[in-house]
């Protein structure tokens, strides 16, 4: 261990694998012990902990539902970008939307898209933008529920302010017509435009626990969330996806994702995207 500042035994590391998957579905491998220390250090560090038993005793009753967030808010990791896996955009914006907007008669313009998993807003803003730009006539009834189980980045999303750097390499149209550029202070940064945010509902949530939403969603995009869970999790998960999706509903998983051998309710439709079958 590259530091000795917290007493950390194997039992220790076995105990924090066993809560993580209790809390929040996620199975830790093997190799993550390093990880997990350097990850949870801050946390026991802040509660004034030297060992790591006596931290799993404090979070293990469950009594603490804030500690217990950030807990797994430091063992989960919140990679993202605008229009990462550019293919799923173009799927959604020359083949489904498309697709949805003949299908639906005048008394049905209503779509519905579920981005789980959406850390700090990249993902379900690229949606929006995708939305827009489809769909420019009024008279559709739209709505993204965006949802993460960190309630840090979920702040991030809500904001909808990021670094130059996030959106650098998008085009000059797409930067003009939904971004407004900081001045002085906040020169650097860019505020996502009202019209996108007026789409997007964000929301905590575990996707262990039970859902408040209803649906039917016409599309979910869980990308790079099932690769913590065990295929068991997995799943279920993936069951109760298409429990919430209309009929022939997409489900959009990420690049290093797969449903075969895990759930016969999806048939694939091409690469990391899957229709709910009849």
């Amino acid at each position: 261990m590259a530091s000795n500042e917290f007493e950390f035994s194997d039992q220790d590391f076995q105990r924090i694998r066993r809560i993580i998957n209790q809390v929040a579905g996620i199975s830790l491998a093997d190799g993550k012990r390093e990880l997990v220390y350097s990850r949870l250090s801050r946390r026991l560090r802040q509660r004034g902990f030297r060992r790591f038993a006596d931290y799993c005793d404090y979070l293990e009753p469950g009594d603490d539902e804030d500690e217990l967030r950030e807990f797994v808010n430091a063992l989960t990791t919140n990679l993202t970008s605008f229009f990462r896996e550019p293919h799923h955009f173009e799927f959604l914006a020359n083949e489904l939307l498309p697709a949805l907007m003949r299908s639906r008669g005048s008394n049905n313009r209503r779509i519905r898209i579920w981005s789980a998993g959406c850390s700090t807003g990249e993902e379900p803003y690229s949606i929006a933008i995708v939305l827009r730009e489809a769909l420019p006539n009024v008279g559709w009834d739209v709505k993204i529920l965006a949802t993460d189980l960190d309630s840090n980045v979920l702040a991030t999303a809500e904001r909808g302010i990021y670094e130059w750097s996030r959106v650098k390499d998008l085009s000059e149209s797409r930067l003009r017509r939904w971004f407004q550029k900081g001045r002085n202070a906040q020169a650097g940064w860019v505020r996502v435009a009202p019209a996108l945010r007026d789409l997007i509902a964000f929301r905590q949530l575990n996707l262990m626990n039970d859902w408040p939403m209803r649906g039917p969603f016409d599309l979910i995009f869980c990308r790079n969330v099932v690769i913590y869970f065990d295929k068991a999790t997995q799943a279920i998960l993936f069951d109760r996806y298409a429990d919430i999706l209309v009929e022939r509903g997409h489900l959009f998983v990420g690049h290093s994702e797969s449903l075969f051998k895990v759930t016969e309710r999806f048939v694939p439709l091409g690469k990391t995207i899957y229709q709910r079958c009849l």
